[in-house]
C-alpha cells in the first residue's frame, strides 16, 4: 500500500452564474464549483434545517412510483464496489417505497456503524413532479433531473459519455476528478460486470495499491478535488472520470446529464467501443496498425469525403437522421 500526494483544489465560481458565465466554463472544458448555485431551492432550505425536514420535504406528496435501491453491509465502510474475487458486486439491489427508504435512512443514521444504503439515479419528473417543479435549475431549463439519495458512501471513480451538473441538496459530498487521457493510470474494471453499466476503476482512492497499479501514481498527479456544501453544484465535463465520496448520514444530489452537439440519430460511441473491441483488439499487431491509420483517417482527422462530389459521399456525407438509418442499414447487410 503506498499513499499519493493529495489532489490539487478544484476551480470555484462564487454563484449563482448566468447562462453567459456558464457557457463560458463550459468552453473551457475543465470541472468547476459553482458556489450557492442553488442555495435558494426549497430543498436546501429544508436540508439545511435538519435531517427530519428535509426527509419530510421529499415526503410532501406521495412518490408516483417505487424506486430502485442498494445497499451493502456495514463492513464494507460504505464503498460500492466488487467482491475480493471479482464474481459479484458487494451490494444487493431491491425496490420498494420511497417514504419507507427514507425512513430506514433516519434509523440507520442513529446507528454506530449502519449498512450503506442509496436510492440512484431517479428521474425526478416521474417520481416527484413537485420536486422537479419548485427546484429548478436555470443553466439547463431543458435538462430532466435526476436525484441520488443514501448516506456515508462511495462511488467508484468512473466516466460518463455526458456532461453533467451535480448540486448538492444534503449533506456534503467529496468530488475527486481525473481527466479523461489518465485512463491507463484508472484501470477499468471489466465489461460484463458493473456497479453502474459502465466500467469503473479498480484503484481506491483512498489506499491505493501501487504495486499493483503503478500508472496510478501519474494518474493522482492530475487529479482535482472539491467538497460540497448543501446548495453548491459542479460542472463535469464530457468524459471526466470522478469519484463521488458522500460525508454525511443524509446526502442528497440531484444531477443534469446532457449530451450538447450530437446529431439526431446518432449511434451510440459505447456501442462503437464494444464493437471496435470485437472486430480490432484481437488482430495481430501488424493488423492494428493497418486499422489505427484507417479509423484515424475515417473517424477523428478532417473530412474523409472532401475529394468526392456530393452525390458519391453517401454514408460519409454530412450527418443527418437519414443518412445515419443508411449506416444502420450497410452495418445490418454487413453483418448478415
Amino acid at each position: 500500500m503506498t499513499l499519493v500526494p493529495p489532489p490539487a483544489p478544484m476551480a470555484e465560481i462564487s454563484g449563482p452564474i448566468d447562462l453567459e458565465e456558464f457557457s463560458a466554463l463550459r468552453a473551457a472544458v475543465r470541472p468547476v464549483v459553482l458556489r450557492k448555485q442553488v442555495a435558494d431551492w426549497p430543498s436546501v432550505v429544508a436540508a439545511n434545517a435538519g435531517d427530519a425536514e428535509i426527509a419530510a420535504y421529499l415526503n410532501r406528496e406521495s412518490a408516483a412510483r417505487p424506486v430502485g435501491a442498494i445497499a451493502a453491509a456495514p463492513s464494507e465502510n460504505g464503498r460500492f464496489f466488487y467482491t475480493p474475487d471479482l464474481t459479484r458486486l458487494n451490494f444487493v439491489r431491491g425496490s420498494g417505497r420511497l417514504d419507507t427508504f427514507l425512513d430506514d435512512l433516519l434509523s440507520a443514521a442513529a446507528m454506530a456503524d449502519p449498512p450503506a444504503m442509496a436510492v440512484q439515479s431517479e428521474d425526478i419528473v416521474s417520481l416527484l413532479p413537485y420536486f422537479a417543479r419548485d427546484n429548478r435549475l436555470s443553466l439547463l431549463p431543458e435538462v430532466a433531473p435526476r436525484i441520488w439519495i443514501g448516506n456515508r458512501i462511495r462511488v467508484g471513480v468512473h466516466y460518463d459519455a455526458k456532461e453533467n451538473v451535480a448540486c448538492c441538496v444534503a449533506g456534503r459530498r467529496r468530488f475527486t476528478l481525473y481527466p479523461p487521457e489518465q485512463i491507463t493510470g484508472l484501470y477499468p474494471g471489466p465489461f460484463e460486470l458493473t456497479p453502474a453499466g459502465i466500467p469503473v476503476s479498480m484503484v481506491d482512492p483512498m489506499a491505493p495499491d501501487l504495486n499493483r497499479y503503478p500508472r496510478f501514481a501519474e494518474a493522482a498527479k492530475h487529479a482535482e478535488f472539491a467538497t460540497l456544501e448543501p446548495g453548491d453544484a459542479i460542472y463535469i465535463p464530457y468524459g471526466w472520470w470522478h469519484g463521488v465520496e458522500s460525508l454525511d448520514p443524509i446526502s442528497i444530489l440531484v444531477n443534469y446529464w446532457w449530451t450538447p452537439g450530437q446529431p439526431d440519430g446518432i449511434g451510440s460511441p459505447y456501442d462503437g467501443l464494444l464493437s471496435a473491441l470485437l472486430a480490432f483488439r484481437h488482430l495481430p499487431e501488424d493488423q492494428r496498425r493497418v486499422w489505427r491509420g484507417i479509423l484515424d483517417y475515417y473517424i477523428f482527422s478532417g473530412d474523409p469525403a472532401s475529394h468526392l462530389p456530393e452525390h458519391a459521399k453517401g454514408i460519409l456525407g454530412p450527418a443527418s437522421p437519414e443518412r445515419f438509418a443508411r449506416m444502420r442499414g450497410v452495418i445490418r447487410q454487413a453483418l448478415g
